[in-house]
């Protein structure tokens, strides 16, 4: 019976996705090991290294169908690791001795290695997938809202006027390096592994690197230029660059908590019947999915401290380290998987609330754009000179409620250089959105870019 979130027929399409779990299931890495197997065979087979009828026995008998799992848990918790017994069957299985041919040259590491590449081949193609879906929708966003004026929040108080355009180009243009990152690792990540019992080939003599060159080839993965089977850092960068996927998706996910606050309602998780719902207090609107990213993102960062920690390996075949890539990688790959997820569902159906944020920019009377009424003054009066009366003015708004702009005008040192038709374009938020559709605008144009 299912344990874990990632397997709990409850919540396991709450906190992962089925098809990531699908890549980092038994049956999958088994057949990965099977396609490697017999990727192995074809290659010595074209090499002449085994016979031909041996390769064709052997890749006749390489289906994951073929494989009795339950005797092969059996014969794992024997031995240690899978592999020995996922040949023994395929020996079992081949007419007279022809599967002695099986997994020649070879050892456990290698196809253990190869497989978990492939593993990871698969699974970033849905994470990269996902990915573009968020980025396409942001893109949405941005274009929709380039000239929406909101609040800015610095230290969560009010700084300055910005657009939502511009919020959600500030993401974009995360997900832009992080395409730009997923591109640039694939070739360090995915390459197999073929190097014999401590990397060096011995088995094989002189042909190994030529076998090792074909079966790459048979598998389009990179070959290695000299074996790591105790440096994984290739693996650990794949671990890092989804925990720096995953903190993007939790910078959205608080966002979006803060900004469906009552007090706020600028923008809110896409509505379903039933769904943020309490059972006590009717009027209430949960940020479920946020609250899900969230819980799933800060796992996945703890998980990859641990990948990192399985590159302290020792020597040429390592005690333990190795184990700790199998217990997380699967796990960060389903949690991210579960927070892209849900990520791409609340970009997509994000609702947003322009009035709300109109109104929230005019909850200060326009002292949110005091920094605009500072620079305005600041020839006259010398910026620190400007700064200090604007500052005096705003702690008498907040003590009598009093408009900005009627004490702005007031001030009688103001009051030499501007006039209050003057000083009413300044204290208009919409006045002072800055170089925000601009910046906009050239996100926009990466996006287009990088995605065509």
């Amino acid at each position: 019976m299912p344990a874990t979130i990632i397997d709990s027929v409850i919540f396991r399409d709450m906190f992962s996705a089925d098809e990531m779990r699908h890549v980092f299931s038994d049956a999958f890495r088994t057949q990965r090991y099977l396609d490697i197997e017999a990727a192995l065979a074809r290659a010595q087979a074209r090499l002449g290294i085994i016979p031909q009828k041996a390769c064709d026995e052997i890749v006749r008998h390489c289906h994951v169908e073929q494989i009795d799992m339950a005797k092969l848990k059996v014969t794992t918790e024997r031995i240690g690791y899978p592999i020995l017994g996922v040949v023994q069957q395929i020996v079992a299985l081949c007419d007279g001795d022809l599967g002695e041919w099986c997994h020649w040259g070879a050892t456990t590491q290698d196809i253990t290695d190869t497989a978990t590449v492939m593993q990871i081949r698969a699974a970033l193609e849905l994470v990269e997938r996902d990915i573009l879906a968020i980025a396409h929708s942001l893109a949405e966003l941005a274009k929709t809202y380039r000239d929406t004026p909101m609040a800015a929040r610095s230290n969560l108080q009010q700084a300055v006027p910005i657009t939502f355009g511009f919020k959600c180009a500030v993401l974009l243009a995360a997900f832009h390096r992080h395409i730009e990152r997923l591109r640039q690792l694939k070739p360090r990540a995915l390459v197999g592994e073929f190097g014999g019992a401590a990397g060096n080939l011995s088995s094989l003599g002189g042909m190994g690197l030529k076998v090792q060159e074909e079966l790459m080839k048979e598998l389009g993965l990179g070959q290695p230029e000299i074996a790591w089977h105790t440096t994984h850092d290739q693996i650990a960068e794949v671990g890092c660059f989804l925990g720096l996927v995953c903190g993007t998706l939790g910078k959205i996910s608080m966002d979006v908590k803060l900004m469906m606050q009552t007090e706020v309602e600028e923008a809110f998780e896409p509505f379903h019947e039933g769904r943020g719902s309490s059972s006590t207090m009717p009027q209430k609107r949960n940020p479920i999915a946020s609250a899900y990213i969230h819980a799933n993102i800060s796992v996945v960062r703890q998980h990859v401290a641990a990948l990192l920690d399985s590159l302290v390996a020792d020597h040429e075949r390592s005690t333990g380290p190795w184990e700790i890539e199998w217990i997380c990688l699967p796990e960060i790959f389903c949690l991210a998987a579960g927070a892209l997820k849900q990520t791409r569902d609340l970009v997509a159906g994000l609702e947003v609330n322009a009035k709300a944020m109109r109104r929230n920019l005019d909850i200060t009377g326009g002292m949110v754009v005091s920094e605009a009424v500072m620079m305005g003054l600041g020839p006259a009066l010398g910026r620190q000179r400007a700064h200090d009366i604007v500052y005096d003015i705003c702690r008498d708004v907040i003590a009598t409620g009093r408009p900005f702009l009627d004490l702005l005008a007031a001030n009688q040192e103001i009051a030499l250089h501007m006039t209050r038709d003057q000083l009413a374009p300044l204290v208009d938020p919409a006045n002072y959105l800055g170089q925000c559709g601009e910046m906009v605008d050239r996100v926009l144009k990466t996006h287009a870019r990088i995605t065509a």
